[in-house]
């Protein structure tokens, strides 16, 4: 029977039976034939009625018995099943009759395929029963929760190790470490003074590289408009029956204070609703936060997946469950915070078509919506804004790995899965990742549209946060330097050299400047025969070029994050970015010493703090 005689006979059935209206039938068979998607998809997402409504008269048309699939003493122990096959074909063994056969729930018409894949499965014949595909995938998740936590958490560790930050050091690191502090030790105990001259000196170089390469990627997407215009009049004329389904996945913990503007933030996204799938993922200890989510009468297409308890209890582990429940083409993933441009959907959708399949994933831009609340949210807001509206452009220009941010992470689903998916023992899983997909020969992007969060207010919080995110660029660091060799090989040695710069650089910088510092003090404080001790003067004023240099680099491109924003306000404000380093190094240094004591320990960041709420329509970067 063709599709559209099939949808008929639903929509008519549905009449007949009295759960909707002609008109309203009428309206929902236009925007069913205008976008590809189900009658009953289109009657659901408008609130018409409701899944279970369907499932019960589909199961009377097509002539099967409704069930509701809940944990039964007499389910089938069928050894060998694969949850991600019965989540993807929607399928599960509830119990058996009084005559032995497997009672077995779907959720489609069953096909003949169908049909001999379950048979096959079971060794037997099944009596096929019709229930809601919500409430299977609830009973999935509670009868095979175990193994759902074991492949979130260790898929890619099972997969592939060397991959995976379960490990810190592998052995030859682990030798490599100790025998370099053993020759520093014995080199000082020989020569104090040259071990303090060359460590001077590699300090000053680490600091000058990692600086010069984020001003040169800036300058680089500041001097072309690197970031595609999406073309508005294009966009605008994209038809729905162009759209293909898409799944938003959104990691909660903690967050029963602000998840009802969360569900305002998504609800205002321009995209179909019978087209989208958010899946809110709870922790299945966070049962604040499943209440006040669920006081807040999410729309239909929203629904709640409970992460299963077990270690670690990261935002990885969720995302990997809900990519297990994943339906759609792409996917992306949102924070609790954060408030998307209602179009940002349709620039990726129209960013991926544009592109080969090597296109894994577009980010968007990160930017604050309360910007000038505090002296610290002017400097995440300058940070941020030079990041994603100068440096990630530029890498992308230059066909450089680009690290994903922790949110807008926009993503080809087909190659996400051949990725492995996250890494959930990496505490900055989203710069893992891109860096995996470039080290892969896939490739990541950027697009222009910006989503807006909560920038820090609170100091404490700042340096919990930032010292997960430095502690995750080690992890990445370290992972991807196992096979330095294999990594040239495969990724190319630019691409090698821009991950060394970026994502290790970050972290060194970061330990250095509180050194320099000291140096460039003690060169004000102390004469210069105080310090040749020590310090020959070539080293010294070597010392205070780096950092001089260094710091006038970051400074400036700190400013530069000001004007694409028009936030001119915070341009004087780059002056203090010094000092906001200095928050940074605490930071750091905190982050190295929980890579020792705890390499896996997901800090939580608290959010809600800010006393501003979203604006409706913040300034949009400037775009040409």
């Amino acid at each position: 029977m063709a599709r559209h005689q099939q949808e008929r006979r639903v929509g008519d059935h549905l009449v007949d039976r009295g759960l909707v209206g002609k008109a309203t039938l009428d309206a929902a068979q236009r925007v069913a034939a205008e976008s590809g998607a189900r009658i009953g998809d289109v009657l659901i997402a408008i609130g018409a009625l409701d899944s279970v409504q369907l499932t019960r008269a589909l199961a009377d048309l097509w002539g099967l018995p409704y069930a509701s699939p809940t944990r039964s003493a007499d389910a089938p122990d069928v050894p060998g099943l694969d949850v991600g096959d019965l989540l993807a074909e929607g399928w599960l063994p509830l119990e058996r009759r009084g005559d032995g056969v497997p009672v077995v729930a779907v959720t489609d018409e069953p096909t003949p395929d169908l049909r001999a894949r379950i048979a096959a499965a079971l060794g037997e014949e099944p009596f096929l029963v019709l229930a809601d595909r919500g409430e299977l995938q609830q009973a999935v998740l509670e009868r095979y929760g175990t193994d759902l936590r074991d492949r979130a958490s260790l898929g890619l560790w099972g997969r592939s190790p060397d991959q995976s930050a379960r490990t810190v050091l592998v052995p030859w690191q682990r030798v490599a470490l100790v025998v370099a502090l053993v020759l520093v030790v014995l080199a000082a105990v020989a020569d104090l003074r040259l071990v303090v001259v060359t460590l001077s000196v590699l300090v000053g170089f680490a600091f000058l590289v990692g600086t010069g390469f984020k001003f040169w990627a800036s300058l680089r997407g500041a001097r072309m408009e690197h970031v595609t215009r999406t073309d508005p009049a294009r966009l605008a004329a994209l038809p729905d029956h162009e759209l293909p389904r898409y799944t938003v996945l959104v990691p909660v913990y903690k967050e029963a204070n602000i998840v009802a503007n969360l569900i305002g933030n998504l609800g205002a996204l321009d995209y179909p609703a019978h087209l989208l799938e958010v899946l809110i993922l709870v922790e299945e200890d966070d049962t604040e936060t499943r209440a006040a989510a669920e006081a807040a009468h999410p729309p239909a297409h929203f629904r709640f997946i409970t992460v299963p308890a077990g270690a670690p209890q990261t935002k990885p582990k969720a995302c990997n469950v809900g990519l297990e429940f994943a339906t759609g083409e792409y996917l992306v993933i949102f924070d609790a915070e954060d408030k998307p441009e209602p179009d940002q959907l349709k620039k990726a959708v129209l960013a991926f078509r544009d592109a080969g399949e090597d296109l894994v994933c577009v980010q968007a831009a990160l930017n604050y919506f309360n910007a000038e609340e505090n002296a610290l949210t002017r400097m995440f807001t300058l940070e941020y804004s030079f990041w994603f509206d100068y440096m990630l452009p530029g890498l992308e220009y230059n066909r450089l790995a680009i690290p994903l941010g922790g949110t807008s992470n926009h993503f080809r689903v087909s190659g996400l899965r051949r990725l492995g998916g996250w890494d959930p023992y990496n505490v900055t899983e989203d710069a893992d990742l891109g860096i995996r997909a470039s080290a892969e020969g896939m490739r990541v992007g950027v697009i222009d549209s910006t989503t807006y969060e909560e920038a820090n207010t609170s100091y404490p919080n700042f340096v919990r946060q930032r010292s997960r995110w430095i502690k995750g660029y080690m992890q990445t660091t370290l992972v991807h330097l196992r096979h330095p060799f294999r990594l040239v090989r495969v990724a190319g040695l630019r691409q090698t050299l821009s991950f060394l710069f970026l994502v290790g650089g970050t972290p060194a910088t970061f330990l250095a400047v509180p050194l320099l510092y000291a140096v460039f003090l003690a060169s004000l404080l102390l004469e210069p025969e105080q310090l040749s001790f020590l310090f020959p003067g070539w080293v010294l004023w070597l010392s205070l070029f780096n950092l001089g240099v260094g710091s006038a680099l970051m400074i400036y491109v700190s400013m530069m994050g000001a004007f694409k924003r028009r936030r001119y306000g915070l341009v004087l404000w780059g002056i203090a970015n010094p000092a906001y380093w200095l928050l940074h190094s605490v930071a750091a240094y905190k982050a190295l010493w929980q890579l020792v004591t705890k390499p896996h320990y997901w800090e939580k960041t608290a959010h809600g703090l800010t006393g501003l709420a979203a604006a409706p329509h913040p300034v949009p970067a400037g775009r040409g």
